[in-house]
């Protein structure tokens, strides 16, 4: 492992992350915002390394190999880079202090961490179509989650009259809000699109190895249903929303992340 094509770009990455969390932490403490180009240009550089890795780490010459840890480096890459094109056109950099460390980690634990029994994935074109799905599912959902810990972090603050310097830099309450609901709604019809291309290209989405992923994942669905037919029919906002953001998100990490350690590090299948 020490000496895989993966080791340097893992290291790369994770020095990158940490140098541009340091940054905007510090400037962000200060009551300032941090250099969007420099942060910027780190977090590019930073998701091309981790990518790059990925490459080494997924392909290999018996077929495509998605174990746990390299699963959740390929999930951390996916939040990183879609937060990073978000950051083009609206203002969700502040995000980026709590991603980057989940970057850096998840590099770091795909070189290091000891590998469980890990099964090849079928590389049919039908297959991969609903890996990807899945997986901007779970990063559209993962951003939505630190937005929506974010917002009550800062309607707290607010609330006790005591804004930090990181509360100070974000943009209004409502804006936050609309943002959390935004990547949602993306979340939401990204899952919806995996769970039916699951349904039209795997033999059984109930198979023994597939059931708890499945009804974990149609449970996540439903709160997430839920809570989108909440703020459009009945206005949910506030800590309602946060708390089934919250719920949904737990469903799905435990859908597809608690079924893959047990699978690959107890069960070994």
């Amino acid at each position: 492992m020490l000496s895989s094509p993966s080791l340097i770009p893992n290291l790369i990455a994770a020095i990158l992350y940490i140098a541009a969390t340091v940054h905007q932490g510090t400037r962000l403490a200060q009551g300032n915002k941090a250099d969007k180009r420099l942060l910027g240009l780190l977090g590019v550089v930073a998701v091309l390394a981790q990518g790059s890795a990925l490459f080494f780490q997924l392909l290999t010459p018996l077929g495509l190999s998605l174990d746990f840890f390299s699963a959740a480096s390929l999930i951390a890459t996916a939040v990183i880079a879609l937060t990073l094109l978000a950051c083009l056109s609206i203002p969700v950099e502040n995000l980026l202090v709590l991603l980057f460390p989940l970057g850096a980690i998840t590099a770091l634990l795909s070189q290091f961490a000891p590998a469980g029994t890990v099964p090849l994935v079928n590389e049919e074109p039908g297959i991969l179509a609903h890996i990807l799905l899945s997986i901007l599912a779970y990063g559209l959902f993962t951003i939505a989650v630190v937005q929506s810990l974010l917002l009550l972090l800062q309607d707290h603050q607010l609330k006790h009259k005591h804004p930090s310097g990181l509360i100070r830099n974000f943009p209004p309450l409502q804006t936050m809000e609309s943002l959390l609901f935004g990547f949602l709604w993306a979340g939401w019809i990204l899952l919806s699109l995996s769970l039916i291309s699951g349904w039209l290209f795997l033999d059984n989405l109930f198979a023994q190895h597939l059931v708890h992923k499945t009804s974990l994942s149609c449970l996540a669905w439903i709160v997430f249903s839920v809570l989108l037919w909440g703020r459009t029919r009945l206005g949910w906002r506030g800590h309602k929303a946060i708390r089934w953001t919250l719920a949904g998100f737990c469903l799905l990490m435990l859908a597809y992340f608690g079924s893959k350690l047990v699978r690959e590090f107890i069960l070994h299948i």
